[in-house]
């Protein structure tokens, strides 16, 4: 069965895309490690010692940068619902985070202490119906936020993909209720027509 119109015209795009052939170059697994590296660039998300909670993270693009960045001395713990190859310095926990099992399995990983920064990246598979997919992103982000509630240590950070639409305003004005300061960005890595942006929230109210 022939490819679709759409789908060949993506996989078009996406093999000649900037940073899917910089992130080849660069060791990177995913073109979305240029996302965060411009987060941090921006707002200065980890630093060296920091633990942090990836959640969403296959195929571990996110992951892989945050081990760079908090060193040895910090720790990253990764999760998904989906297989991921295992990665230098960063402990795997593969199932549903919202599911009270692999949420302790988390807290072991972190050795029970609070983490610095909670990061999503996490998007539901679209369908393409905007009334659909919208519901499906802003209630990741909702899980996520509320994971961040459960482990961030007083002060720790937050950064989650959203996407402009209903719901959206709510969420900001959430965070803005729960965090001392509340930002958006726009990466340049983050395709031009791509709705996505990335709340940044700092000093967490524990």
């Amino acid at each position: 069965m022939s490819r679709s119109k759409s789908s060949s015209r993506w996989l078009r795009e996406h093999h000649s895309d900037e940073y899917v052939q910089r992130s080849r170059a660069d060791g990177y697994r995913s073109r979305a490690s240029y996302k965060l590296l411009e987060l941090q660039k921006s707002d200065r998300l980890m630093r060296k010692g920091d633990l942090v909670v990836d959640l969403g993270a296959a195929p571990g693009g996110w992951a892989q940068v945050a081990a760079q960045l908090v060193g040895e001395k910090g720790c990253v713990v990764a999760s998904d619902v989906l297989p991921m190859d295992s990665l230098a310095d960063v402990a795997f926990v593969q199932g549903d985070f919202t599911d009270d099992e692999v949420f302790e399995r988390v807290l072991v990983a972190l050795d029970d202490r609070r983490a610095d920064l909670v990061m999503s990246d996490m998007a539901p598979n679209m369908s393409g119906i905007r009334d659909v997919d919208q519901p499906r992103a802003m209630l990741l982000a909702e899980l996520a936020l509320d994971f961040a509630r459960k482990v961030l240590k007083p002060g720790g950070k937050f950064v989650c993909k959203v996407f402009h639409g209903e719901g959206f305003d709510a969420f900001v004005k959430e965070l803005r209720g729960a965090f001392g300061a509340v930002l958006t960005r726009k990466p340049d890595a983050s395709r031009d027509r791509s709705r996505e942006v990335y709340v940044i929230a700092k000093e967490f109210r524990a």
